[in-house]
Formats: structure tokens, sequence, C-alpha cells
């Protein structure tokens, strides 16, 4: 199975640092897919690069087997690549529903038409409010973001990026800030997800890592230090040492 996303010595310096060191990676269609590792490791890095937002020193990026590595974040989406943010980036004072449908409206490309809501258009409207329910919050549709639980927030992001239809889904820690009852919403919508679409999450809070991932990646210092299943990278002494800790497990 070809790789749907995937990088070849992947390389980022800015001067005489070195944040990203010869990554390769690879993320097959349907992956349930985690990044890891210490403050400092370089994962956001990591993720601009896929992303577009930065541009590699050297290195390529591979999407569905095309060489994106010149592309901007635009372009890259789309192309399938989806992306939700660390700190999210929603219209706190416009509405769930009118934020998603944005999402739909861009791919739609009937954004163009700023003179009414995107969600006015009833395609769009009825696309919006599918996701809004695939992922258990369209009983939120009416409420400003502003008024919103943080992580019914993190969820109407990942109901944007939806609405993109990736194949490629990135979730920049998405249980960042939020409660552990939250938390548990979020994992139970990852759960939701189309089979279909490749899931890569970058996040801190192991206990989601391990529910949700299939395959886990551990980068330190810029470099890929191994990646394997839940199962190997816990029992890894290595991971241990530099990151999980003793107590974990």
């Amino acid at each position: 199975m070809s790789a749907v996303l995937q990088t070849s010595r992947l390389c980022k310096k800015f001067g005489a640092l070195t944040v990203a060191a010869n990554i390769d990676f690879a993320l097959e269609p349907g992956a349930r897919h985690a990044l890891i590792g210490p403050n400092g490791a370089g994962k956001t890095t990591f993720v601009n690069l896929l992303t577009g937002r930065l541009e590699p020193t050297s290195g390529t990026v591979l999407l569905d087997g095309e060489d994106v590595s010149a592309l901007s974040s635009a372009q890259r989406v789309k192309r399938g690549l989806g992306r939700t943010f660390q700190i999210n980036t929603l219209f706190g004072n416009m509405s769930v529903l009118d934020n998603v449908a944005l999402g739909v409206a861009e791919r739609r490309a009937s954004a163009a038409h700023w003179w009414k809501p995107a969600s006015a258009y009833a395609e769009v409207r009825a696309e919006a409010l599918e996701l809004l329910a695939s992922l258990g919050i369209a009983d939120d549709a009416a409420s400003r973001v502003l008024d919103l639980p943080y992580g019914k927030q993190r969820l109407v992001e990942i109901a944007i990026a939806l609405g993109l239809r990736p194949k490629v889904l990135l979730l920049d820690e998405p249980a960042a800030g939020v409660p552990k009852v939250e938390s548990e919403r979020i994992l139970a919508a990852l759960d939701t997800l189309p089979a279909e679409i490749a899931i890569l999450i970058i996040e801190h809070d192991m206990d989601l890592v391990f529910r949700f991932a299939r395959r886990i990646t551990v980068l330190v210092q810029g470099e890929v230090l191994c990646e394997g299943t839940p199962r190997e990278i816990e029992n890894d002494a290595r991971v241990r040492e530099v990151y999980l800790g003793e107590s974990h497990g």
C-alpha cells in the first residue's frame, strides 16, 4: 500500500540550528498515527513543513505520490491536506454553523459570494449540519463559537477541516487546554471520522495517544527516534527515558 503522505530526508535549518534532520516518514491511507516527543522536539516544525507553512532546507514532501515540496499551504489543501492548529483559528463572533459552512463553501468554490453567509446556501448548510451531527455538536449550530467550551471549539475546528474533504487530516494538539471530560468527547469524535481519511495527531496527552493511535512516531531533537505500535513504543527503553518516564503504564 503506497503512502498518502510521505517525506524523504526532510530537513529544516535556521542558520546553524537544525530543527528537522533527515526525517523519513510515511502515512498510509486510513492511518491512525500519532507524533509525540518532548517539548522542543520539532513536532510543530515538522507539521509546518508538511503543510507548506515552512519551506524545507532540503528533502521532499509527497502527497498522494506528488511532490508538493514547493507548493503553498492553500495548494496542498486543494490536493487533500487538512489541518487544525494548536491554538484554534475560529471566527469567535460567528455561529458554529457559519464557521463550518465557510469551510464547505471554500471547497465548493462558492465562498466568493460574500453578500450573504455561506450557510444561506441550502447545499452548503445541509453539509455543514451533517458534519456537526457526525461530531455530536449539531445542537450547538446556532451558538456563537465564543460561547462554547474549549473542547467543543476544537470539534468545530475539526468539522471545518472535514468540510474540505481531506485525504489527510493533521490535528495539532486537539486536546491542548481541554479538561479531561472534554478530551473524552474529542476522542469519541475522532473514532467517528471516516475510515478512509489518514489522520496524524500531534499530542501531549498520552492517554489520548495510546487509545487513538495504531502507530506512533517519536521525534527527539528534530530526528525520528523510533516508530511502532503503541505497545512497542510503550515498552521501548529509549522512549521511556526521554519522554514517557518510568511511571507510564
